[in-house]
């Protein structure tokens, strides 16, 4: 493991926080045992969530560069699993256990050409790459895309910074985002950084794909927030533990076994490294795969997922008819 991922957690204090764009909070943070973050980096913080302590992960939008500050800039999710509403009551003055800055999605110099790919509020995973490609003098496109200018935080900033290089696609002014023409200009030496909705990373990697480019420069991050339906409550079954637990909306599969005693095998929480993986013995309704983990073919052969961040529903046709059946889905699994 890289030095720079090595947990070290502290109790930091909140300096400031304020609303920078509808539903998004700001919050400083300073540090005890201070590293400057580099970009693509992010934090994990304890929060207090559906009456457990559970742990989420934030993009660090800056640092300063004594390491001492810390920004993260959180959007206030109505189907979160309850750590957004949790920073969004910290107050100055308040303390908050957080690690030093992690790096899972790391920015390399050199290349040819880059575009980086924001969707929502995956644009703090994006600022300080953005702002090291400037500095470098770097041939780069920055793309913004979100549902309303209202919502979408440092956009004014980011066009002052950025002018020209600096595209913006905002739905209800009519000028979405085209996957296929974005993609369709880029060459052998471009790479594409991303993060953003399920859907949108979803639709870049599968046309990224058709078009027969260099994988490896496709490079991404996710913290499984998002996913193709809306979460609710389902049953899973471990008939090897005796096991028979309820995941409710605001939790995750992961969580909902590790409470009911399981001994479970993870690292990322974010439906990027499989660890957690678990194999489905029997499905009643459908997966809603929230990772990136698995290939298309993988998603669809219904045969295992990753239980940090993917859910179950109740069966498509029955989602479809809106139907107002309580039964709740039921996924059947073997851990490994």
């Amino acid at each position: 493991m890289a030095a720079s991922n090595i947990e070290v957690w502290q109790l930091g204090a909140v300096v400031e926080t304020c609303t920078i764009a509808t539903g998004i909070q700001r919050v400083v943070l300073e540090s005890t045992i201070p590293r400057k973050a580099e970009p693509g980096s992010h934090i994990d913080v304890m929060v207090s969530a559906n009456g457990h302590e559970d742990r989420r992960s934030y993009s660090v939008v800056e640092s300063s560069e004594d390491g001492k500050r810390l920004v993260i800039s959180v959007l206030k999710a109505p189907l979160s699993r309850g750590g957004s509403e949790f920073i969004h009551a910290l107050k100055p003055g308040d303390h908050l256990k957080f690690t030093q800055p992690l790096q899972n999605f790391p920015l390399r110099v050199g290349a040819e050409r880059y575009i980086l790919l924001a969707g929502g509020i995956g644009i703090t995973a994006m600022i300080n790459m953005a702002r090291v490609l400037k500095n470098l003098n770097a041939a780069y496109t920055f793309v913004y895309a979100g549902r309303t200018r209202s919502a979408m935080a440092y956009l004014e900033e980011l066009q002052k910074t950025h002018g020209e290089n600096l595209v913006v696609h905002v739905d209800d002014e009519g000028s979405s985002l085209n996957v296929d023409a974005l993609i369709a200009g880029v060459n052998m030496d471009t790479e594409l950084y991303m993060c953003g909705p399920i859907r949108l990373m979803d639709a870049v990697r599968r046309t990224w794909t058709d078009r027969e480019l260099n994988f490896p420069n496709l490079r991404y991050e996710t913290f499984g927030n998002s996913g193709w339906f809306d979460p609710e409550e389902f049953i899973v079954k471990v008939p090897a533990l005796g096991l028979e637990v309820a995941v409710g909306q605001g939790r995750s599969m992961l969580e909902a076994l590790e409470d009911a005693g399981a001994d479970m095998m993870f690292d990322c929480r974010k439906g990027e490294c499989g660890l957690c993986e678990v194999r489905i013995l029997k499905l009643e309704g459908t997966i809603d795969h929230r990772d990136v983990f698995y290939s298309v073919r993988q998603q669809n052969a219904t045969e295992k997922m990753a239980c940090c961040v993917s859910r179950a529903v109740k069966s498509e046709a029955v989602l479809e008819a809106k139907s107002s059946s309580t039964s709740p889905a039921v996924v059947t699994i073997e851990v490994s």
